[in-house]
């Protein structure tokens, strides 16, 4: 598998960097006979697109995908490798003339010269940009969709739902999840538990912004009407699979499935018949997150995904240049995110469908 290619049966490779001309990426596996609903898929994207709030980079993008193939005359999925593309039309690449000797602190720079050299394309994180992330809703766009439409082969709707439980110092109520019903949250781009307590996020995002710095939070995400026997043990396991998919998207810095407590005795999820569930067996508490041995047992699983602050702040830091083997002072210019949390949010249910979607076509679906 390469570097850019992600799943098995249902494969996404991802193409493109941030300030050339398009980015996209290519869905191979994608089962035929499918009607896309596109106001769907535009609507999905459009909450993870750049400039439209106060908590995200002042760099506006359509981020409307334009489909290249996978589709027949009458608008359904052909089984042929769907293709999409989405052109980059507001890149400041002057911003980063400067910054091409002396790798910037916390990004990706340090280690792409170490692996490409000088050719590597700096302009905007080039191909290590949260840009990429665009074509990755895309296809995730349609991976839910398909989850949620039953096969009329036992298989129950899966719904995913992703929110925000800490910006910073802030942070939202967690309920234990044990019902297939998702937790309800505000809806919009900026979903929280606890209304009250996402204006205090904002608040703490601004304040960052004010300071020239960034803030780091966390995500947590529910997947709920999942099959069970998803996954295998050791190297097989579902946690395994949805883990090397989530860390790939940028700022990424852990992922914690369920929860876990003291005392094996207050761990252990005690089972209950409960015929609400794919598998009608349920848990009292379910702090294993729905997995137990790598595999799905029915209950909703859910994870928190951990976000570190955005790594270009306005203030000055310290770093090296590459040509002159010196340590110098290095201040980022341009337009950045002062906390990536909001706008990862559908990324991470894209990349949670995608995963799941080709667990299932993995398992005979």
């Amino acid at each position: 598998m390469s570097d850019n290619s992600i799943g098995e049966k249902l494969r996404v490779t991802l193409f493109g960097q941030s300030h050339g001309p398009a980015i996209g990426c290519v869905i191979e596996g994608f089962p035929a006979g499918f009607a896309v609903d596109w106001d769907r898929v535009r609507a999905f994207m459009a909450r993870r697109a750049p400039g439209q709030n106060a908590w995200s980079t002042p760099r506006r993008e359509a981020d409307s995908p334009e489909i290249l193939s996978g589709l027949n005359a009458q608008g359904l999925t052909s089984g042929a490798p769907i293709a999409a593309m989405i052109r980059n039309t507001n890149a400041h690449s002057r911003d980063y003339e400067s910054l091409r000797p002396t790798p910037r602190p916390g990004h990706a720079d340090l280690g792409a010269f170490y692996k490409y050299g000088t050719h590597w394309d700096i302009r905007g994180g080039g191909p290590f940009s949260g840009r990429l992330t665009a074509p990755l809703c895309f296809a995730g766009a349609l991976a839910l969709q398909w989850l949620e439409k039953p096969d009329g082969h036992g298989a129950s709707p899966v719904r995913i739902a992703a929110h925000i439980t800490r910006i910073g110092s802030v942070r939202d109520a967690v309920p234990n999840v044990t019902h297939p019903a998702l937790p309800l949250y505000a809806p919009g781009d900026f979903p929280v538990i606890d209304p009250s307590r996402g204006e205090e996020m904002k608040r703490e995002i601004e304040a960052a912004r004010r300071d020239g710095d960034s803030v780091d939070g966390e995500v947590r995400c529910i997947a709920a009407g999942l099959r069970p026997g998803l996954g295998g043990p050791y190297f097989g396991g579902l946690e395994g699979k949805l883990s090397q998919a989530l860390f790939a998207i940028p700022a990424v810095k852990g992922v914690t499935f369920g929860d876990t407590q003291p005392r094996g005795s207050e761990n252990n999820d005690a089972f209950c018949i409960d015929d609400a569930l794919p598998g009608g067996i349920g848990a009292a508490t379910n702090h294993c997150g729905g997995i137990l041995g790598g595999i799905s047992i029915g209950t909703p699983l859910y994870f928190t995904l951990s976000f570190k602050p955005t790594p270009s702040i306005a203030l000055p830091q310290q770093t090296v240049n590459l040509d002159s083997r010196t340590e110098t002072a290095l201040t980022i210019e341009g337009r950045h995110d002062p906390c990536v949390v909001p706008r990862a949010v559908p990324v991470v249910e894209a990349v949670t469908a995608l995963t799941l979607m080709d667990a299932m076509l993995m398992n005979g679906r």
